[in-house]
């Protein structure tokens, strides 16, 4: 999957995952490949990822709202 992170500020964060991680609105949910098309907003909160090469990663985030079709993940968050 191709996670791209941006803030109003720059792009945060963009790579191949196989794992994110994110402090939904309603609760926690993870993204796996090929997850069914999903818009979302995000809270205040950690967003964890795991990089296609194994590496994981964590963000704290101000809220937001993230965008996923056809294993591409858009995150907009207001700062991290």
């Amino acid at each position: 999957m191709h996670l791209e992170i941006i803030t109003p500020d720059k792009k945060v964060f963009e790579g191949d995952v196989s794992l994110i991680q994110l402090p939904g609105s309603k609760g926690g949910f993870e993204i796996l490949k090929n997850h069914a098309p999903i818009i979302s907003t995000i809270e205040k909160g950690v967003l964890r990822i795991k990089e296609a090469n194994g590496n994981e990663q964590q963000f704290e985030v101000d809220g937001g709202v993230i965008e996923n079709k056809a294993n591409k993940i858009i995150v907009l968050v207001e700062s991290v």
